[in-house]
């Protein structure tokens, strides 16, 4: 599908905690409407957020803290949506995002990793991922290649 008109920036604002992720995934996806997204694109747009979004509820603030704001702007442009995620939690580990390397799964089941998916799937499903710390703030930048017009 070719789309001819952009859809206007916008921006979400929640609070970390125990709904953040869910919310701010409800009103991610209502903003993207607009674009009549595909099933596979929405499904691509809420896995990279809810893995981006769970990393700060879970990591970036202090156990106990679930008053930190998360904001996040869209920006739809014609090589796909541009995501910028800035929360005021902790800031990641050596100032930068994991590798997110895919797990070795050729293992006994009992070795199985539990975690550590989530940058993977970031970095294998969004483009020109980048992190910075500014102004005691996180910002994460992405791209998703979906809604190309």
């Amino acid at each position: 599908m070719t789309r001819t008109t952009l859809l206007p920036v916008f921006s979400i604002l929640v609070v970390s905690g125990q709904l953040a992720v869910r919310d701010a995934l409800r009103q991610l996806l209502d903003g993207l409407k607009p674009l009549d997204l595909d099933v596979e694109e929405a499904g691509t747009v809420e896995l990279v957020m809810a893995e981006a979004l769970n990393n700060i509820v879970e990591h970036a603030y202090p156990e106990g803290d679930t008053s930190g704001p998360i904001r996040i702007s869209c920006e739809h442009a014609k090589d796909g949506l541009h995501l910028t995620v800035v929360d005021a939690g902790r800031a990641m580990p050596d100032g930068r995002t994991p590798v997110g390397a895919a797990a070795d799964l050729d293992v006994d089941f009992c070795d199985m990793p539990e975690g550590g998916f989530g940058w993977f799937l970031i970095k294998d499903l969004a483009k020109d991922v980048t992190y910075q710390r500014h102004d005691m703030e996180n910002h994460l930048r992405m791209r998703l290649a979906v809604a190309l017009s």
